[in-house]
């Protein structure tokens, strides 16, 4: 099995959990656009950061790839297919926070509620 394959393991199931919470909750368009945006900024600091320390284990010899599963394509030391778990879990959380948080029970409108009786402004 390539690392490639054991990716999609993880990937797909990631991505599915993700586009179904935003399905789901069908978020406004600015709101989606948002999350969006700290999803997207939060994998390139995740992945800047992957980049740097794969690289360090590597040269380090604190572990090593099979030559033969690996596509190849590298970044310094680190093949390619190492920048799949952070990925993962930089889609995959977002989903579940969306997934596993309360709902409101009724939409929020902007009606003024009449007061209580034996109120004040009665």
């Amino acid at each position: 099995m390539t690392y490639w394959a054991l990716n999609a393991v993880f990937l797909i199931p990631a991505a599915v959990v993700c586009l179904l919470a935003f399905w789901l909750r069908r978020r406004a368009k600015s709101a989606a656009a948002a999350a969006l945006t700290a999803i997207g900024q939060s994998a390139a600091v995740l992945l800047a950061l992957t980049c740097i320390f794969d690289n360090v284990m590597i040269a380090a010899g604190l572990f090593s790839y099979g030559a033969g599963r690996i596509s190849g394509a590298r970044i310094g030391q680190a093949p390619l297919e190492d920048l799949a778990y952070p990925l993962a879990a930089v889609v995959l959380l977002p989903g579940l926070w969306l997934l596993l948080s309360p709902r409101p029970l009724r939409p929020r409108t902007n009606s003024v509620l009449p007061a209580p009786e034996g109120s004040a402004d009665e």
